[in-house]
């Protein structure tokens, strides 16, 4: 399991007996026992040890206009940022120009084989569009297992080199294995901070919001991404697309087609990409998302990359209709390089649980803009 992040900080505070405090320059070592004397040891009610945590919380926000353009001309003094309600001081903030770490994760499974001609023509996209000129990417392929082709490097080419070598892999999809491993990779990336520049920390997901057989759960991830900082963007890849494109292999009846929808068709509906994206299309999201994290041990079957998107303030882009592959990641590439990442250390605002983030702008035609950031995380009981 990903390692838990986003700057976690235990200090033990140890007290003294004798009513006076122990604050103050100590011995480098204990001091040994005067000849006969008693020694004097701890109560049984002593305090345990009291762990202080402090978190360097990041958020992508996004601004659009009323027409959907992407708004450029804010500054820090525009945003007013609450953790739990509590207004935050902003620590760091900048437009689209930290350099990404890029963790991308794609889904080799034979159940898109007919999509993986289009998916190796990706790379070039991923690391112009997305990775850009300052930025850094890592390639996982996930089918029954999960594989690390590259780690994070620089050089667009060997990332181009390992999606344009893609092989097809078993019919499995360890979905939520795959995002575990590419948040603990992530975890390890440099942040920003007031004092130093960082990177942003974004997972890419090409793949079906299907998993088949991870033993991690989507909510313990989610939760795992919000700690580390990482905003997770996803392209949904239709199997039934996938079949549609597949040439002809065997004209028997199947009882079960790869290319399957993750509920029955409503009645009297003939169940098609569109009528399924149609049939989702009011599902809340964010509560979903919020509902994942608060009960990790839970599992997620459906709309999981769309769930995954909104918890950490990415974005989900399906690949029905007109939207292909390529144009998805480009789309998404746009966004990362156009907005605006804001970092806080919570104050006033310590309790464990979830922890709700809002983010407003304020500017005269606020009213008209529309602001997208991650809604929270969660912050685990000390343990002890």
């Amino acid at each position: 399991m990903a390692r838990i992040a986003g700057t976690l900080i235990s200090v033990g505070l140890f007290m003294t007996t004798s009513g006076v405090s122990a604050w103050g320059q100590s011995p480098s070592g204990p001091l040994p026992p005067k000849p006969g004397a008693e020694v004097q040891l701890p109560p049984k009610n002593a305090p345990a040890q009291v762990k202080v945590r402090v978190a360097l919380v990041n958020t992508p926000v996004t601004v659009r206009n009323s027409r959907g353009d992407m708004v450029h001309d804010l500054e820090a003094g525009n945003f007013k940022v609450a953790d739990n309600g509590v207004a935050q001081q902003i620590s760091h903030f900048d437009l689209g120009g930290d350099p990404i770490s890029l963790a991308i994760l794609i889904e080799t499974s034979s159940r898109i084989e007919p999509l993986l001609p289009q998916i190796r023509k990706t790379g070039i996209v991923l690391t112009q569009t997305v990775m850009g000129s300052t930025g850094e990417a890592a390639v996982v392929g996930f089918d029954d297992g999960v594989d690390k082709l590259q780690d994070f490097t620089s050089n667009g080419d060997l990332v181009e080199s390992t999606i344009t070598h893609l092989k097809q892999g078993t019919s499995g999809s360890k979905l939520y294995d795959a995002m575990a491993v590419g948040v603990e990779m992530l975890t390890d990336r440099p942040q920003a901070t007031a004092d130093k520049p960082g990177r942003r920390r974004v997972l890419m997901i090409l793949s079906e919001a299907t998993d088949a057989g991870s033993d991690a759960k989507l909510g313990e991830v989610l939760r795992q991404a919000q700690l580390a900082n990482v905003t997770i963007y996803s392209v949904g890849l239709s199997t039934t697309s996938a079949e549609l494109r597949a040439k002809p292999k065997d004209t028997r009846p199947q009882i079960t087609p790869p290319g399957t929808f993750p509920l029955p068709p409503q009645p009297g509906t003939a169940q098609t990409p569109t009528s399924e994206e149609n049939r989702y299309g009011n599902i809340d999201y964010l509560a979903l998302a919020i509902w994942a994290v608060q009960h990790a041990e839970n599992k997620i079957k459906d709309h999981a990359l769309e769930v995954a998107a909104t918890a950490t303030g990415g974005a989900h882009l399906a690949t029905f209709k007109d939207r292909s592959i390529e144009k998805a990641i480009d789309e998404i590439g746009g966004e990362l390089h156009s907005q605006y990442t804001i970092s806080y250390t919570p104050t006033g605002s310590e309790a464990s649980g979830y922890h709700e983030i809002k983010v407003n702008v304020l500017r005269n035609d606020a009213k008209n803009l529309k602001v997208r950031a991650r809604p929270g995380y969660y912050l685990a009981p000390p343990e002890g």
